[in-house]
Parts: C-alpha cells; structure tokens; sequence
C-alpha cells in the first residue's frame, strides 16, 4: 500500500512537472513585405499588422525587402523556417504576374496560403472630350479603330497591362501599351497629353474624375464599384470571367503547419474585418475581402493560369 501510495504521488509529481505545450505565438513574428516603405501593400501590411498584435498576444516586426517588382522579397522569403514565426504580405503581383515576365526562384508551390486581406479594381480612364462614356461605348471605340488609341499602365507585363489585355484580347481590340514606373506616373502622362487611356488604380485618378477632367468607363472587376458610379463592371459587358483585381495577402512558407495557418487565417479574417481596419480600406478605395487557405491557393493558380495565357499571347 505504501508502495502503491509513494508510485501514485511520483506519477502525480511527474505530471506537474512537464509543462504544458506553449500555444502559438509564444515570440515576435517576423513580417516581409516586398516592397519599400510608404506603398499601398506597406501601408496596408502595417495597419493589419497593429491589429494582428492586439488579436495574437506577439509584437510583429516589419521587413521591408523591396525589388523587382516584388521578386527580391518573394525570393528571399521562402527561405524561411515554416513555424510560424515568418510571414509574407503581399500583393497578388509578384505570384501571379511577375513570373510570366521574369525568371523567378520561386513558384506557387513555394508557399503556403493562409489569407487574402482586400482587394480593389483597376480602372481604365478616358478625358472629358472622349467619344465615349460607358464602358460599351468604349470598347467599341477603341475596337473600331485598331491601334489608334495608347493607353498607360504600370510597366511591360505588369499587372494593369495584362488585366486591360484580358478585356482587349476577349474582344479583338488592338490598343498600343505605354508602360510607366506605376499609377502616379502613369496619370502624369495622361493628363500631359501623352497616352489616351489611364490603365491603374481607382485612387489615383479619382481626384481627376471629381473634378470633371476624367471619365472612367470602365473597371476591371466584374462588379460595379461604388467609388465611380458611372463606370462599366465586366458582367455587365458580359465579360465578368475576364475580372481582373489587386488584391493582397498573407502567406506563409512551405509546409507551414495546419493548425498555425487556421488560427492564423481566423485570427487574419477577424483584424480585416476590425471597424477601424474596413474604414482604412475605404480611404484607399479597398474593400475587404477574406479567402483562407486552400480556397486562396485555387484562386492563387486560377490567375497565375488566366494570366499566362494573356503574356503567351503578347509574346511576353
């Protein structure tokens, strides 16, 4: 009995004394970004990531690894450690783009999808004077006069040219492709004269729409978008399977455990979904938009496919 008695209190001791397994995060994670400071997916990364504290228990570091359209950071990135404690915010970019125009180290295999955060349309703006307003009208103009028209995007392969070309190509349209450092210097050179058609984000032109200089007759979503009223959504034109979005992420390495990516995607839905958060979207013209897991990696594969078909096309 005294036996039995000391064995049953060695087993209770030995119980008590192996800790219990620490419940992830139990450190500071590390966040790459893609980017250099001061961008829509920095600024982005950065609000989320103040939220992500409060809702995880863990600081968050930011790194900024800028470059190559967001190939440097990619790259580097999916050498990390999958436990958790790296992470990637991006824009959908530098996967489903980028490698259609350049030789990357990595793929889509080399990450693991957690969640997407928000996404917005591109645009395609016209001036004033233009002879036509409605997204039909538009595209039937430009249809009808075949490599008359120039319009601006974000570079030679970059996401807004392969978005327009998906419309463009679905239609016969023969438009001449003028590629800037981005959507600031793109609107530059269309307000100068220098291209007919503004190809990118909604923000950057909207102050030129307000004020009646502009006209968008079409976005790039197959929805309408209330941040222009009067432009054409895709499903309209009956083009809805040709959407094409900027949207952004959180990504994780490869093989990063299944139970860090649920709570991770949860956790990543509730911040995107904060009040505070959905009206920082909005003064970028973002909506949230919450894929998790498998379901982001299908939409990850669907665009890269879509789009390197257009690039086959352009001979890109």
């Amino acid at each position: 009995m005294k036996i039995k008695a000391i064995l049953s209190g060695l087993t209770a001791a030995t119980v008590l004394a192996v800790p219990a397994l620490a419940e992830y995060p139990e450190r500071a994670i590390e966040l790459t970004i893609p980017a250099g400071a001061g961008g829509g997916t920095d600024t982005s990364a950065r609000k989320l990531a103040i939220l992500l504290e409060e809702k995880l228990g863990a600081s968050i570091a930011i790194l900024n690894v800028g470059g190559g359209g967001g190939s440097v950071g990619a790259s580097q990135f999916m050498q990390a450690k999958p436990d958790g404690y790296s992470l990637f915010a991006t824009w959908n970019s530098p996967l489903t783009t980028v490698p259609q125009v350049q030789n990357v180290a990595y793929s889509l295999e080399s990450f693991t999808p957690i969640a997407s955060t928000s996404e917005t349309a591109y645009t395609l703006c016209v001036k004033a004077d233009f002879p036509a307003s409605t997204g039909e009208e538009f595209l039937a103009e430009l249809e009808a006069n075949p490599g008359k028209y120039t319009y601006g995007n974000d570079g030679i392969g970059g996401t807004m040219q392969l978005a327009a070309e998906r419309i463009f190509q679905s239609k016969g349209i023969e438009a001449i492709a003028i590629p800037f450092g981005g959507a600031g210097e793109t609107l530059q050179n269309f307000l100068g004269g220098h291209v007919d058609v503004y190809g990118g984000s909604i923000s950057t032109v909207l102050p030129y729409v307000e004020n009646g200089e502009a006209k968008c007759p079409l976005v790039t979503s197959a929805a309408n978008v209330p941040a222009l009223p009067d432009a054409s959504g895709l499903e309209a034109l009956g083009l809805g399977d040709k959407e094409t979005l900027l949207w952004r992420a959180i990504l994780g390495p490869k093989d990063l455990d299944p139970s860090i990516v649920a709570k991770l995607a949860d956790t990543i839905e509730e911040a995107v979904n904060d009040p505070s958060y959905v009206e920082f979207l909005a003064t970028k013209g973002e909506v949230p938009n919450v894929v998790k897991g498998e379901d982001l990696g299908a939409r990850l594969r669907a665009e890269y496919d879509a789009l390197a078909e257009v690039s086959k096309n352009l001979g890109l």
